[in-house]
């Protein structure tokens, strides 16, 4: 009985850990997945609301929560200055977008995302970038924060970058430029080259509450099948308790177990002569 024991307590101990673990795996992704719907709903939320000045948004530290409001802002594009984000996507398409300093009426410089170009799988991005517009121009878009990443993704190189840092890109230009960066939706007078407006972020919840249901049900298949193994234990010790009490009633050398056999070993031969 004290091997079952130890086998027992082996056994809660490993299943407890598991347990823990499958719980708190669990937990995770339901706060990602409120995280998620948080991020959605600022999305939902700010989009709607009615476009905003540059001077009411543009006063400080871009954050999460700042984003995806809709901007207008009146200024001039320094058409010297281009800078080329590679590796982009929109809506699942490949292709690069074009950033350019906008110094606005307020004589403030303003990151503008002037739009993505697609770029077939396995074509060349192009080294030449669509001008921009000269003059004033009026530009709506949405409020983006700070990419960020390690120095060799925001650090432009040749004018090119990989994520859009406004501290980084800052460091290539003459002047300072706001934190944050705005992404156009709409330039007046149009732009020319085809760019395209990005699309909102995907406003699906992702997999995280499959994923929690799942790491929950691994906890109970843990707990039941503790339950069983242990139950088998028991049911496979009674079986011997009352095999070595009928012997004891009724001796007979050729089914006697002997007394000192444990329950692991009677299951072994009840199995190999059952077959």
């Amino acid at each position: 009985m004290k091997r079952l024991w130890l086998r027992w307590v082996a056994l809660l101990l490993f299943a407890t850990v598991m347990a823990v673990t499958f719980v708190n795996l669990g937990e995770w992704q339901l706060r990602r997945l409120e995280e998620r719907r948080e991020q959605n709903r600022i999305v939902v939320t700010n989009d709607a609301a009615p476009v905003r000045d540059f001077e009411q948004v543009f006063t400080k530290r871009i954050t999460d929560a700042d984003q995806w409001q809709r901007v207008r802002v009146r200024g001039t594009f320094d058409t010297s200055q281009q800078f080329q984000v590679r590796y982009r996507a929109n809506n699942s398409e490949p292709g690069y977008e074009i950033v350019t300093p906008l110094r606005t009426e307020s004589g403030q410089v303003l990151l503008v995302d002037r739009g993505f170009i697609p770029v077939p799988r396995g074509q060349r991005i192009p080294d030449t970038l669509p001008p921009a517009p000269t003059g004033p121009v009026e530009v709506v878009g949405h409020v983006r924060r700070d990419e960020q990443g390690k120095s060799t993704a925001i650090d432009p190189v040749n004018n090119q970058v990989r994520l859009i840092n406004s501290g980084a890109i800052a460091k290539a230009l003459p002047y300072p430029v706001v934190n944050g960066y705005l992404s156009a939706i709409t330039v007046q007078p149009e732009q020319t080259g085809g760019l395209q407006p990005l699309s909102l972020p995907d406003l699906g919840e992702g997999p995280h509450l499959s994923y929690a249901i799942q790491w929950f049900l691994f906890t109970v298949i843990g707990v039941v099948g503790l339950v069983v193994l242990i139950r088998g234990d028991i049911r496979d010790r009674r079986k011997l308790r009352a095999a070595r009490e009928r012997a004891a009633a009724d001796p007979d050398p050729d089914t006697d177990p002997r007394p000192d056999e444990d329950p692991d070993s009677v299951r072994q031969q009840e199995n190999a002569s059952s077959r």
